[in-house]
């Protein structure tokens, strides 16, 4: 409770101080904020608009931005005529510290008018579009109507995909790190003086196996490989004498996309436990040998932890990746993201207004996920790293260039 209240209390100082503190360039940001505004007054008015029915009130805000335009205009002007050295500064009306003063509380001002046209054009209009979307018989021509209607009247179909979506980054993420730790172990591995043949033998096809397997999955496309762990399963329990229903309720299209995923980011977690674990002073591995400790005992106890840890932030990315690369599983038949926008788009012949729609909600999904991921991240007293948007290819890998195993 007590650091909640520091917290807050830290966020007012923040927020008070920028309020009291000088700003560059005042005039000329301020100045677009209010051409915004002026833009946004001479929209129509939505039958919920307020100021619709405060058109006195509606006049001054619109005139007190026309006014600070023009004192911005002559601010501009004084400060041509004193371009040359510190002439503006020593003689201009507009640089003395009472106008500055005002100016900064006056540009306050005309953030709060924008904000007030913003809420009455924007945001109300927004909500009044919404209600008259929902409330149409057939689906409306208009852009933000149409996305209303076709949401209002598919939207079990739309937000299956998005829990779909979650589910399927969420689970895959989780279970690939877990698999991740195990291959990233036989990855490791090099036989030891103390072992016998039968270990070294083990230990050399765990370390070839773990090098094939990165290779091959990162080497082809997440589609091609959930097409064919789709269609194998499938096929093995035909085989089997299972009839189409059955294998369906067995192996469904979402139990093959889980795989796909979990098996896919296993690759690229391997590689990047592999580098969090090659940036670990290899001092620590031979004086935890030096003491007593076993390979496999120094890798658990004093290797593997630091180097989870090193890992955290680019682990966490794969989250972020797999949310938006579960739109190719689509080609399965999932019923994901992509999948529910393209199947409400081919009811209503309307395909813009749902990609739209689509492309907003991932992106608001993968801004949700860096916030919570940004957070544990903290937890860990981690460096936080960029969020990445695309493939983890890129992810470097110790001791070997382009992060190829």
């Amino acid at each position: 409770m007590q650091d909640s209240n520091s917290a807050a209390k830290g966020r007012l100082a923040r927020v008070r101080a920028f309020l009291l503190e000088e700003h560059r360039y005042v005039f000329l940001g301020t100045s677009i904020l209010a051409l915004c505004g002026l833009w946004l007054a001479n929209q129509a008015h939505s039958p919920l608009s307020l100021l619709n029915h405060a058109r006195g009130l509606e006049t001054a805000l619109y005139y007190v931005l026309v006014a600070w335009l023009a004192v911005s205009a002559l601010a501009l002007v004084s400060k041509l005529t004193h371009w040359k050295g510190d002439a503006y500064v020593r003689t201009s009306p507009f640089a003395r510290p009472t106008a500055r003063r005002a100016e900064r509380y006056l540009s306050y001002v005309i953030w709060a008018v924008t904000l007030a046209f913003i809420v009455d054009r924007v945001v109300l209009g927004c909500v009044y579009t919404v209600q008259w979307g929902r409330a149409q018989a057939t689906n409306p021509s208009d852009f933000l109507g149409s996305t209303v209607y076709m949401l209002h009247h598919m939207g079990s179909t739309f937000v299956q995909g998005i829990i779909n979506t979650v589910i399927i980054a969420l689970v895959g993420t989780i279970v690939a790190f877990f698999l991740a730790l195990a291959l990233v172990f036989l990855r490791l591995q090099e036989p030891d003086r103390s072992d016998n043949d039968c270990v070294r033998l083990l230990k050399v096809v765990g370390s070839g196996f773990a090098r094939v397997y990165s290779q091959v999955v990162r080497g082809t496309p997440m589609m091609i490989q959930g097409l064919i762990i789709y269609y194998a399963g499938t096929g093995i329990l035909t085989g089997q004498g299972m009839t189409p229903t059955q294998v369906l309720n067995v192996w469904s299209p979402f139990n093959a996309a889980l795989v796909t995923v979990s098996l896919n980011s296993t690759a690229y977690m391997m590689e990047v436990l592999r580098s969090g674990i090659g940036a670990v002073d290899p001092g620590q591995t031979e004086a935890a040998r030096s003491l007593g400790l076993s390979q496999w005992q120094a890798m658990r106890k004093v290797v593997f932890p630091q180097g989870i840890k090193n890992s955290i932030p680019a682990l966490s990315n794969e989250l972020v990746i797999n949310i938006k690369d579960s739109s190719v599983l689509m080609a399965i038949g999932v019923l994901e993201l992509t999948f529910a926008t393209r199947t409400i788009a081919g009811v209503y012949y309307k395909q813009m207004e749902m990609y739209v729609a689509s492309a907003i909600v991932y992106l608001i999904l993968t801004l949700v996920a860096s916030w919570a991921l940004s957070r544990f991240e903290r937890a860990f007293d981690t460096d936080a790293r960029p969020v990445v948007m695309g493939t983890s290819d890129h992810l470097p890998v110790a001791g070997e260039k382009g992060g190829e195993a």
